[in-house]
């Protein structure tokens, strides 16, 4: 056998040996950060109700009692099962004579739908632009900050509205609505963790033994960062799923009969006084569901982050 031969099966095997090391370290980081999931009590509560929450959603056309798009006028504004008048919808009927549990389950999807989606493309524009501006810095650098201050400086919800008047209501609309902006807050984090990590030891030696710059940023250092996109990603999922809500409140986000949970609490503002469950339940819902992802998110902080871990 020849000495290049030897010399190849050799670095194949050093290869595999190394691989080997780091999906075992990866299994074993991943079962610490469940035990430690497991007995963060606020962080497992609210993982739970998420779980639960998306369960529900995906299963929504095999588990809702009633069509939620078809109303019964015999049924209109019928109570929920404990009042007297009742009947079997179980959390009472609306303005249409449409159950209203069967509705809350199937706009649960649409939330959830909007949340991921919105958060995931934000995550992907801003940890690309964060990390190209950081680690290369110079003209892109400031083109891409200025920018983003200027969209810092409009709030949130009026941005939106400005966006979705023009674009009209819609499902895509109103993701491109939420991600115009929500890439901002990524774009920030990541950029101010890679000019933090670009100036650490193992980045230079990476450089030193002639790393491509891309292969640094994917190899090196987002894998160091990672944990604070997490962390924030799942904090802005809750947020998201509200804004979704107050557009969709507005009459600028899901329309009718799409069950969505914002146009829910608008559709029963004129009953408050006699058929309250028609606005409550859907902001309840609205109300469970982001206070669990916070709950998650503020939990996997503490766990994730070696600064505020106690072991």
């Amino acid at each position: 056998m020849r000495r290049a031969e030897i010399e190849d099966k050799g670095s194949m095997q050093n290869r595999i040996y190394f691989l080997k090391i780091r999906c075992r370290l990866f299994w074993q980081n991943q079962r610490d950060i469940f035990l430690r999931m497991v007995a963060h009590r606020s962080a497992l509560l609210g993982g739970i109700i998420v779980s639960l929450f998306i369960l529900l959603a995906f299963m929504a056309p095999w588990i809702v009692p009633h069509n939620p798009f078809e109303g019964d006028l015999f049924k209109r504004l019928v109570p929920p099962f404990w009042m007297p008048g009742s009947t079997n919808y179980l959390l009472g009927g609306d303005e249409l004579g449409r159950d209203i549990f069967s509705r809350i389950i199937a706009g649960a999807k649409i939330s959830i739908w909007i949340g991921f989606l919105s958060v995931g493309i934000s995550i992907l524009v801003g940890t690309i632009l964060g990390a190209f501006s950081g680690f290369y810095r110079g003209l892109f650098d400031e083109l891409i900050s200025r920018f983003a201050e200027i969209l810092l400086a409009f709030p949130f919800l009026i941005f939106a509205i400005g966006v979705m008047a023009m674009l009209g209501p819609g499902f895509w609309n109103l993701i491109f609505a939420l991600t115009f902006k929500g890439w901002v807050e990524f774009f920030r984090l990541i950029r101010g963790e890679v000019m933090s990590e670009a100036t650490k030891e193992y980045v230079e030696a990476a450089k030193a033994v002639g790393q491509k710059n891309w292969l640094i940023m994917m190899r090196e250092i987002l894998p160091n960062v990672i944990h604070s996109l997490i962390v924030l990603g799942t904090l802005r999922m809750g947020y998201m799923i509200i804004m979704e809500a107050s557009l969709s409140f507005l009459g600028l986000g899901i329309q009718p009969p799409m069950p969505a949970w914002g146009s829910m609490v608008n559709s029963g503002r004129p009953y408050m006084l006699n058929a309250w469950w028609i606005s409550t339940f859907p902001g309840l819902a609205i109300l469970i569901l982001v206070l669990s992802i916070n709950l998650l998110g503020e939990g996997l902080r503490d766990i994730l982050d070696p600064r505020l871990r106690i072991d």
